[in-house]
């Protein structure tokens, strides 16, 4: 979990260093010049003036950072934490502070600061997203030569699906899909696999956050809600050309070891070769894929536990 965390953070450090280098403005003729007749020794004056440019907008996000890499790593004293990071003190009783009310970190009289709760929660969900395309491939790639269709991973990201994984099919069939995009919830595939487990108020909420949107959606809300009640007792949901002219899908949910779900799957191709009876036939092999990914994330013992207490 604390290497999960890490990569968090490092991944954070790295971006900031990018775009501070990328920020720098090249230099005019003019001013080469004039860095050239200047001394060779920047004054203390120059030299904080280029410094506050590169970190304008960012040090308060940067020291932040460098305060949950410095808990990470086993500094948990005020004093400590201050001198680890060069700070004063009161600078980092505030920064640490802040941190512990967002829950990424911990504080405990006489014992210190410790990672939080937050900080456990994404470096979890970090390793899952990060680990459900390797463990799902194999299996995408089975159901994709299964088939002869595409086939997709894809994770809830806030009010959008994103695009994990793309396996495509034998067939001459162009689906505009790309590894990495968002994608609406409410008329893809794997977007309504997503939302299986969610109660008719959310759902209308999520339908209705993609209203006003550039995407024109002909199916109303009441229809929608209707459709997802059937999805969700099937255990699959369809896209019904509803995402992308002349293109079906059928999709199924990934869940965790806690019956949760973290993914979704879906085998997609153009409408002639998906009519009403394919796609019916493709919901077992779909959902027999998708719970063998589940079973790769501790799903099958989790059912299992939940079978017995039930008997």
């Amino acid at each position: 979990m604390l290497q999960s965390v890490d990569l968090i953070i490092r991944f954070c450090r790295n971006r900031r260093h990018v775009t501070k280098d990328a920020n720098k403005a090249p230099l005019s003729v003019n001013a080469m010049k004039a860095k050239r007749l200047s001394s060779t020794k920047p004054s203390k004056t120059k030299t904080k003036s280029v410094r506050t440019k590169s970190w304008l907008g960012s040090q308060t996000l940067v020291r932040g950072l460098d305060v949950l890499e410095a808990v990470a790593s086993g500094v948990s004293n005020l004093a400590d934490l201050a001198a680890t990071l060069e700070l004063n003190r009161s600078t980092a009783h505030r920064l640490a502070a802040t941190l512990v009310e967002r829950r990424y970190l911990t504080f405990v009289p006489r014992s210190g600061y410790g990672l939080g709760p937050k900080s456990l929660e994404l470096g979890y969900q970090a390793r899952v997203q990060l680990n459900i395309p390797r463990l799902a491939r194999d299996h995408l790639e089975k159901l994709a030569a299964q088939t002869g269709d595409t086939v997709h991973l894809g994770v809830l990201d806030g009010t959008r699906v994103l695009y994990l994984d793309k396996i495509p099919g034998r067939r001459r069939v162009e689906i505009s899909s790309r590894v990495g995009e968002l994608q609406p919830l409410r008329s893809t595939g794997l977007g309504k696999a997503l939302l299986l487990d969610e109660d008719e108020p959310r759902l209308r909420d999520f339908y209705r956050c993609e209203k006003g949107g550039e995407q024109h959606y002909r199916v109303s809300e009441n229809s929608w809600v209707r459709r997802m009640r059937d999805y969700a007792k099937r255990g699959c949901a369809f896209d019904l050309e509803e995402n992308e002219d002349r293109i079906r899908c059928v999709a199924a949910p990934v869940r965790d070891a806690t019956g949760k779900i973290k993914a979704a799957i879906s085998v997609s191709s153009a409408a002639q070769y998906m009519d009403d009876r394919r796609m019916q036939t493709l919901t077992e092999d779909v959902r027999f894929a998708a719970e063998q990914i589940s079973q790769e994330l501790g799903w099958e013992a989790s059912a299992r536990k939940a079978n017995s207490r039930a008997a």
